[in-house]
């Protein structure tokens, strides 16, 4: 018992521990700027498709930047009439700028123009949050209200809320890693406290869209986590940074699905994927979550933008997970007896 609690102690001061973020990320405050763009020529392009030239205005100063789609299922118009970007900047950003020591950047936009998924898009930011909340080996991100400005007519076409993804490689110097780039990964490989504390955060939010050893067909490891470690060919000690969870309860936006092999009906329903071997550290990553339920409760109850409808079911749907690691038969019960290999 005495080695989880330390565990458990030692995941808590892991998230003070944190070194300096980029300007983007030193802040969870909420930015405003434009994009000029062909947006019906990036809204019709495929991933592999050539980048699109664009520029980017913050506070007065233009960005020349190169916009290309990405993703899966957001690439599909049948679920979203708009696509993920990268925002690539052409030339290094200056000191003191907002974007200094930027390269290349997720952006996550908006997926349709109606209100209420304007609400998905600030739940999904909102997890990132959370995690933020549990370790610093998690990617931060910044809100930005963006104004989309249709490069021919200089026009704004629509002004919606979307929110940058820190780069791996940024992740990974902040706390003192590297981004590892690998194939299939063996679990002995892994961190045991990290792994638990990522199936453990997966559980809470209700995400089933993730694989902590493996990616796609063809894809290196992991799916949807980018693993950091030591050095960038470590084989020992890795940590699996999860990133996107669009598909996950806790946003349950009207695309999500769950995998049909989880024989489940909606992604509300919370099956938990980690291992047995991780148990031990699976108890501790369930307590330190446990005994810090007010600072998740509070990154919800604050985040910008949302409704309190959004809160309030989002609230709701953590409350299930705290139920469900309420004590350690709670654990035993709901985690444990369902743990993986």
């Amino acid at each position: 018992m005495k080695r989880w609690i330390i565990a458990a102690a030692m995941a808590v001061a892991g998230a003070a521990n944190a070194g300096e973020p980029t300007p983007l990320f030193s802040s969870d405050a909420p930015i405003a700027l434009s994009i000029s763009a062909p947006w019906r020529d990036v809204a019709r392009k495929a991933p592999e498709d050539a980048p699109i030239d664009a520029v980017l205005t913050y506070e007065g100063v233009d960005y020349p930047i190169e916009l290309t789609t990405r993703g899966k299922s957001r690439r599909d118009r049948n679920v979203c009439t708009f696509p993920p970007l990268r925002v690539a900047f052409k030339e290094k950003p200056p000191k003191g700028s907002l974007f200094h020591k930027q390269q290349k950047l997720k952006l996550v936009t908006y997926c349709r123009k109606s209100a209420n998924h304007q609400q998905y898009v600030l739940a999904e930011e909102a997890a990132y949050r959370l995690y933020n909340k549990a370790t610093p080996e998690s990617f931060r991100t910044r809100l930005a209200d963006i104004s989309y400005v249709e490069t021919n007519s200089g026009k704004v076409g629509t002004v919606r809320t979307g929110f940058f993804i820190e780069d791996v490689d940024d992740l990974a110097r902040r706390v003192d890693l590297e981004e590892v780039e690998r194939a299939r990964t063996p679990l002995e490989m892994f961190n045991r406290n990290a792994a638990a504390r990522v199936a453990v955060f997966q559980y809470m939010i209700g995400n089933l869209d993730w694989e902590l050893t493996a990616g796609p067909e063809g894809e290196d490891c992991c799916h949807n986590g980018k693993l950091i470690g030591p050095a960038a060919g470590a084989e020992s000690d890795l940590v699996s940074a999860p990133y996107d969870f669009d598909m996950s309860g806790l946003v349950d936006a009207p695309y999500a699905l769950p995998p049909e092999q989880f024989r489940i009906r909606t992604v509300t329903t919370r099956v938990y994927r980690g291992y047995c071997a991780h148990n031990e550290e699976t108890r501790a990553a369930a307590a330190a979550f446990r005994n810090a339920r007010g600072d998740y409760d509070a990154a919800v109850s604050d985040m910008p933008g949302l409704s309190d409808r959004t809160k309030e079911k989002m609230l709701k749907f953590l409350g299930g997970f705290f139920d469900d690691v309420a004590d350690d038969a709670a654990v035993e019960k709901n985690l444990l007896s369902k743990c993986r290999g």
